[in-house]
């Protein structure tokens, strides 16, 4: 978490810093990120970095927790354009997270194939540990029940976690393959689809 000094900084200045970060931690992953390329880009000395944030673990994780939040508001925002049906929200989200901007595609690059334990637990954190999680309880009203086959929240929960394990692993696929968006879309297109059909003939 940045320190108060951060927060106090003035808009333009913060955002300047902000943008130096995300530069360099989309140009490389975390491990190989340099506080020195930070501060250059951002025109500040190596001291005021450090009154701003403890280390560049913590200036990467501030970063990343902002856009896991602006990830899980934009799924609520599809979610509810889709009318609650998640396997067409779950498709439309994919494709407008491989559709983003250069930077932001880079620095999802570098998530996805440096993935830590600790990285990890900041995605998981969308529906937490427990099926009473406030935020899945706030997605799971937003979807549409009627044609699922499951029986109560639990099993909800479940199928979510289910979905997100395909979507993530979609995620890997794309940017370790470098694949194409209609390669990597037609993919995710598939898996979700076999996931609303099931795998048992009827």
């Amino acid at each position: 978490m940045p320190k108060i000094t951060f927060f106090n900084l003035p808009d333009d200045k913060r955002k300047t810093l902000i943008s130096a970060a995300k530069k360099e931690f989309a140009r490389v992953p975390l491990y190989q990120a340099s506080i020195s390329n930070i501060i250059k880009d951002a025109k500040i000395p190596r001291g005021s970095f450090y009154q701003y944030f403890e280390d560049k673990e913590d200036a990467f994780f501030f970063l990343l927790n902002n856009h896991v939040a602006s990830y899980k508001s934009h799924f609520v925002d599809t979610l509810k354009n889709n009318k609650g049906d998640i396997f067409e929200a779950m498709i439309e989200f994919y494709k407008s997270i491989i559709t983003e901007e250069k930077e932001n595609l880079q620095f999802l690059r570098n998530l996805f194939l440096n993935m830590t334990h600790r990285i990890e637990n900041v995605f998981a954190r969308s529906f937490g540990e427990t099926d009473l999680n406030e935020d899945f309880k706030k997605i799971s009203i937003l979807i549409n029940h009627e044609n699922l086959n499951i029986k109560d929240e639990h099993e909800l929960f479940h199928m979510m976690q289910i979905i997100s394990s395909v979507t993530f692993h979609n995620f890997v696929k794309k940017f370790a393959g470098e694949l194409s968006f209609e390669e990597a879309l037609n993919n995710y297109k598939t898996e979700i689809h076999l996931l609303k059909k099931g795998f048992i003939s009827r």
